[in-house]
């Protein structure tokens, strides 16, 4: 591959897609956005004039453009799989968001192909790239705060807290909604990345609010998706065999919610990683660390890890970040981190929540 030419890219959805995704890869000097894809066609009259993008309401079409390399799949979770796999199917690259899939089973099915095929499948867990938690990262890998004793990861937002929003995918558990698939995905990927794999997981989740008007005929339809999760898990450290207990708290309908903070206690001292700001999930960050001396003290991350340039979306920056690492995976044709591996370790404990509240029992992680 021409590593001097932009490799074309497909996006697969017009939500997300369209405004971080498209924001980002129009400032990228690695891939160029050459396609859109919406089964709506009536969707390309909201924004399509204004770039010279093609657009395309027909799947098969997309998938037979010999142009696209690589497709970036924003949609809703539900028809997530099948695209994916009908896309590998046509030897074209992936971007997933997150859950991958519905299930584990078919994230396992996608790495067979994908591997099969040699194709680089990424997953955009993005918060592996943000500037704070890469230094997090740092300072736990560099021992600084001993060996992990506790941690608790609280994520406590008001984003659905409105009665007045509609009914949507969101609101069914069935079509991947749900504050688990939403934000529970990434607090699991964090933990992993950080700190080590889930071995055991206990959850009790809860909806808070039990209906919601259909966007369509302004019927009251039931909320089956869950908007509140409090889980109790177990971690591996990775660098020793000794479990660490992890509290997780995850809400989308709490008002005046104090947003992400993440919480680490060691054997030498403490991290602490959040911000309160509800309106963007990536701009705001603050990092603390302390230890047997003093208490914890603010710390700014390396400049290696700042970003060459934000946005007024603080969401852009770390996406177009893993579209990079996803070129890189391209040209060179090696796996990407994080990957379909990553992804389907996420979605294994997501499972394990739901079947917890379900029986009541604390499960093991296989």
């Amino acid at each position: 591959m021409d590593s001097a030419k932009k490799i074309p890219v497909a996006i697969a959805g017009m939500g997300f897609g369209q405004k971080v995704h498209l924001k980002a890869l129009l400032d990228s000097n690695e891939m160029e956005p050459v396609a859109i894809w919406h089964p709506n066609k009536h969707k390309f009259k909201e924004w399509g004039e204004k770039h010279e993008i093609k657009f395309y309401d027909n799947w098969d079409s997309i998938l037979k453009d010999q142009n696209i390399e690589g497709i970036i799949i924003a949609t809703p979770p539900e028809p997530r799989f099948l695209l994916a796999k009908e896309a590998l199917s046509y030897g074209k690259h992936l971007l997933l968001e997150k859950p991958v899939a519905l299930r584990s089973a078919q994230i396992i099915e996608l790495q067979k192909i994908a591997l099969k095929k040699q194709l680089s499948v990424a997953v955009d867990f993005e918060y592996r790239v943000v500037p704070h938690f890469l230094h997090a990262k740092k300072i736990l890998d560099s021992g600084a705060i001993g060996n992990p004793w506790l941690i608790k990861l609280e994520w406590i937002m008001s984003s659905r807290a409105d009665y007045s929003r509609p009914w949507n995918w969101y609101s069914d558990s069935d079509k991947g909604g749900g504050v688990i698939g939403a934000l529970g995905t990434h607090a699991i990927d964090i933990l992993h990345w950080l700190i080590g794999p889930t071995k055991n997981v206990s959850a009790l989740n809860s909806t808070s609010i039990t209906n919601r008007k259909s966007l369509s005929n302004g019927i009251l339809k039931n909320v089956t998706s869950e908007d509140i999760c409090l889980s109790y898990v177990e971690l591996e450290n990775m660098y020793s065999t000794e479990l660490i207990p992890c509290q997780i708290s995850l809400s989308s309908t709490s008002l005046n919610g104090r947003g992400f903070w993440l919480e680490v206690y060691g054997s030498d001292g403490n991290l602490v990683l959040g911000s309160n700001n509800q309106k963007d999930y990536v701009h705001g960050f603050g990092l603390w660390v302390g230890d047997r001396e003093k208490q914890a003290q603010s710390i700014n991350p390396d400049k290696e890890y700042l970003f060459n340039k934000t946005w007024e979306d603080g969401r852009v920056a770390p996406v177009k970040r893993i579209h990079s690492l996803w070129a890189e995976s391209i040209r060179a044709k090696k796996p990407i981190i994080p990957g379909l591996q990553e992804g389907l370790e996420s979605q294994k404990v997501c499972e394990k929540m739901k079947e917890s509240n379900l029986s009541g029992l604390k499960l093991s992680v296989k």
